[in-house]
């Protein structure tokens, strides 16, 4: 009992906080001995088209269409395309009032995959840059992600997510900002030490020539198409220096939403990533492939459920204080948790309380992921999730 406690432990911390230090040691090495990838300042720009799905976000998209046209990026090499599958409200009739845009409109809504491989044939960038609707880029982003494509190993480039987070933010505004600012650090080093485990549909990019057809009923549809590219042999590079912006989730319960469908998405995904799992076709890629996306996905809400529980059994039957104290830690931080809800549900700002509450959801997130998905409940079509304005 003792024995699987104590791996149990070794892998929640592992998967949270351990693979982290490996990451920045081994990182740390690698510049001892290899030099990073110098880009040409004079280099010539390739032609990019960049794709926008948006569902009826008739509030935002003139804002969206606007941020676009902004970006600097010559024009004679950028082309726009804007599909609105099964938007029901005045989305395509606004995009349509702008000549420089492709719109592409049905009524009929089959999710943002079928959506995607409808407008492939339509490309002519060599470049593909995908970015959600109610996302905003800096005007440099496009040219700081295809610079990443002088490299030739270099087969898709992933940018930066920021969240927006007010002064009096809730739990889901603190808990995602803080949560994606650790996931960028994460992933300057992964991709420092080889490469990126996936991307965000914020914000990446792919070589048009790469793109794999992702099956239409893919839940996360951004990370399948730039982890089958990874599969080929190809680096995901991450460029923290093109960033897409986006305010927090309305409230948890919005977050909630989006995270249970991500963990189901994340489900079918390691289920289908079959090369990427395997050491040995690259041993470096699975270790970060296993290390930063499977056991989050996978084991670890189970065991925070196991190790909580022998704890419990530990301290009861074990005369060491050790295992007592440890125990009330596990029962004080979960407590916060409750506490942190408590006051989530009357407007009651601690954000001292914030990081375990957050903590928790995202957990359990996971596990109502696992069961969703395996209970066949997870469509593949976008469920928009609401937004802070």
């Amino acid at each position: 009992m003792i024995i699987v406690f104590w791996i149990s432990i070794f892998l929640i911390v592992y998967t949270f906080v351990g693979y982290g230090f490996i990451l920045y040691l081994l990182v740390k090495i690698k510049r001892l001995f290899s030099k990073p990838f110098v880009f040409k300042a004079d280099a010539v720009l390739p032609s990019v088209t960049l794709m926008v799905a948006a569902y009826n976000e008739e509030d935002i998209i003139e804002e969206k269409i606007k941020n676009t046209l902004e970006l600097d990026y010559p024009e004679d090499k950028l082309q726009l395309i804007f599909i609105t599958d099964g938007s029901s409200d005045q989305t395509a009739a606004k995009v349509g009032q702008f000549k420089e845009i492709t719109l592409l409109h049905q009524d009929l809504r089959a999710g943002k995959m079928a959506a995607i491989k409808r407008a492939i044939p339509l490309i002519n960038g060599a470049i593909t840059v995908f970015t959600d609707a109610n996302t905003f880029l800096n005007t440099e982003a496009i040219k700081e992600l295809v610079k990443h494509y002088q490299n030739p190993k270099v087969g898709a480039v992933a940018g930066e997510k920021r969240i927006l987070v007010e002064a009096s933010a809730d739990a889901s505004s603190a808990g995602e900002g803080f949560y994606w600012k650790y996931e960028s650090k994460l992933k300057k080093l992964d991709y420092e030490l080889y490469s990126n485990v996936g991307a965000a549909g914020e914000l990446f990019s792919i070589r048009t020539a790469l793109y794999q057809p992702v099956e239409s009923d893919t839940i996360i549809d951004d990370h399948m198409i730039a982890m089958r590219i990874a599969e080929n042999g190809y680096m995901i590079a991450y460029e923290p220096a093109a960033y897409a912006m986006e305010t927090a989730s309305a409230d948890v319960k919005e977050e909630l939403k989006r995270k249970i469908r991500i963990a189901a998405g994340g489900i079918q995904s390691i289920l289908r990533l079959k090369k990427a799992a395997n050491p040995f076709r690259n041993f470096v890629f699975t270790f970060q492939y296993i290390s930063h996306r499977v056991l989050r996905w996978t084991i670890v809400p189970f065991l925070l459920i196991l190790v909580f529980v022998l704890n419990g059994i530990i301290a009861l039957t074990w005369p060491e204080a050790f295992y007592q104290w440890l125990f009330a830690l596990q029962v004080l931080f979960y407590g916060l948790s409750v506490i942190g809800f408590y006051f989530e549900q009357r407007n009651i700002r601690v954000k001292a309380l914030f990081v375990p509450y957050y903590f928790c959801m995202m957990n359990y997130a996971v596990l109502a992921g696992i069961v969703r998905y395996y209970q066949k409940n997870q469509s593949a079509a976008w469920e928009k999730s609401k937004r802070k304005t």
